[in-house]
């Protein structure tokens, strides 16, 4: 007979073993388990970290939308739902918004964005946007143009009319005419269709014609005269009627300028502005007196660096220091009393790189019969209803002007009168024009924009 004998002990030790080893695989399934649960929440903080940054930049590009549809209204700081396609609200952003200062159109957009499911993770972008200056072109006219042959233009131009371009450029040149119809004061005798852009100058081999484009509104630059007024007596400097012929500003090399009444002009000659109003006048000062001198703000922004005069004419010459803007305009708006800027002597910077002159007249920038025989003009110069321009005296002839900046009409302008063999008989035998790069995004204080934001910078901020 055989015995079985049972081993208990044996039984016992496999039973803790099993235990033990099934403890080790739970301990072990869920340490799995937990860095499963522990990756795909970190996963999906990372996607949430992602969908942040996106938010934020929808918040940058909601910002660029509202200026397009309205560049005045800065009012729409706060907190804006972030929506999927599908409608459902899955994030936010929050916008800060600044609005720009005097002497540039820039538009600061600070956006931070997150998720509804991790509040806490956060992503901030500071976005800025701009409006160009009127003064990012060289040349801009509301009228048909003619570039003679000895006038070298450095920098864009543009025309809402026809561009007989003859001279030398290094920019493009732009019309917004498909065709039109060159007049005689052009050189058409008899008027003759044209092309937009036509002339024996070198830019059309270049390239660098192009027409028709869009029109430039030049609304846009009829600047609101009474706002600035406004602006002038509220912290610039404001000039009421001198009750004489107007004042003459003269800006030094320290900072400042002197303010004289002109009491007395030299004798009549007999001029014709570029529409053929012919008369008897006079732009050139015999004498004056002087009345103050006053500071300009060495912070180019402020509001002190706005001079408006309200009188018929105002001169100006000197050598600027300061960013500023000088307007010419008297109330009510009447044609017959309309105000214009002389352009009185050399006008010329102490600092080119920082530095600039707004001119703006009610009516024309003017250059005078006694004007010297080499001109200078470092400034950017705005006709609002008239021309920049040198009215035709016969038998008047200079050697040569110079423009660092650039030169806004509404009519057509001119520093020169040809006769039809192309010789020139009255104005400056030879125009010179050099373009300001600067003036686009940092034109001189409250001087106009035109045209939609445009992207400039972007950056990510660290949280706070």
């Amino acid at each position: 007979m055989i015995r079985i004998i049972r081993n208990n002990k044996s039984q016992g030790a496999t039973l803790v073993m099993a235990i033990v080893l099934l403890t080790i695989y739970m301990l072990m399934l869920g340490g799995i388990i937990n860095l499963v649960m522990s990756q795909n929440k970190q996963t999906i903080r990372q996607i949430s970290w992602e969908r942040s940054l996106a938010i934020a930049e929808a918040g940058a590009n909601f910002s660029r939308w509202r200026l397009v549809h309205d560049s005045n209204d800065f009012s729409f700081s706060g907190t804006y739902d972030y929506s999927d396609p599908q409608g459902g609200v899955i994030g936010q952003y929050s916008l800060e918004i600044t609005e720009p200062v005097t002497c540039t159109t820039m538009v600061t957009v600070k956006s931070t964005g997150w998720t509804l499911d991790f509040p806490n993770v956060k992503r901030t972008v500071k976005v800025r946007y701009n409006r160009a200056s009127l003064a990012q072109y060289a040349f801009l006219t509301n009228s048909d143009i003619w570039i003679g042959e000895n006038e070298d233009v450095q920098g864009p131009l543009h025309s809402n009319g026809g561009v007989r371009m003859d001279g030398t450029q290094n920019a493009e040149s732009t019309s917004s005419k498909e065709t039109y119809t060159c007049q005689p004061m052009h050189g058409c005798n008899p008027a003759t269709q044209k092309p937009g852009i036509w002339g024996s100058g070198s830019g059309g081999a270049s390239g660098l014609w192009r027409f028709p484009v869009s029109v430039v509104d030049f609304n846009v630059i009829t600047t609101d005269l009474a706002d600035l007024k406004t602006k002038a007596q509220n912290g610039g400097y404001y000039f009421e009627p001198s009750g004489a012929f107007g004042y003459h500003i003269i800006f030094k090399n320290t900072g400042a300028f002197d303010l004289y009444k002109v009491t007395e002009l030299e004798p009549d000659v007999w001029g014709c502005d570029t529409e053929w109003n012919c008369a008897w006048d006079s732009n050139d000062i015999k004498h004056e007196e002087l009345v103050d001198r006053y500071d300009l703000a060495e912070d180019q922004c402020d509001i002190q660096n706005l001079i408006f005069v309200e009188d018929k004419k105002v001169w100006v010459d000197g050598v600027l220091k300061e960013k500023a803007t000088v307007a010419a305009a008297q109330f009510p708006d009447t044609a017959a009393t309309n105000s214009s800027i002389i352009i009185n002597g050399n006008i010329t910077r102490a600092d080119p790189a920082d530095t600039m002159l707004g001119l703006i007249a009610q009516k024309n920038v003017l250059v005078p019969y006694y004007s010297p025989n080499i001109l200078e003009i470092q400034a950017v110069m705005v006709a609002q209803k008239g021309a920049v321009q040198r009215l035709y005296y016969a038998g008047n002839v200079k050697n040569k002007i110079l423009v660092r900046g650039s030169i806004i009409t509404n009519n057509v302008w001119t520093w020169s009168w040809v006769n039809g063999g192309g010789t020139v008989v009255s104005g400056y035998e030879l125009t010179e024009s050099h373009f300001e790069p600067a003036l686009i995004y940092a034109p001189p204080p409250f001087f106009p924009g035109t045209g939609e934001y445009n992207f400039i910078s972007w950056e990510e901020l660290p949280q706070e």
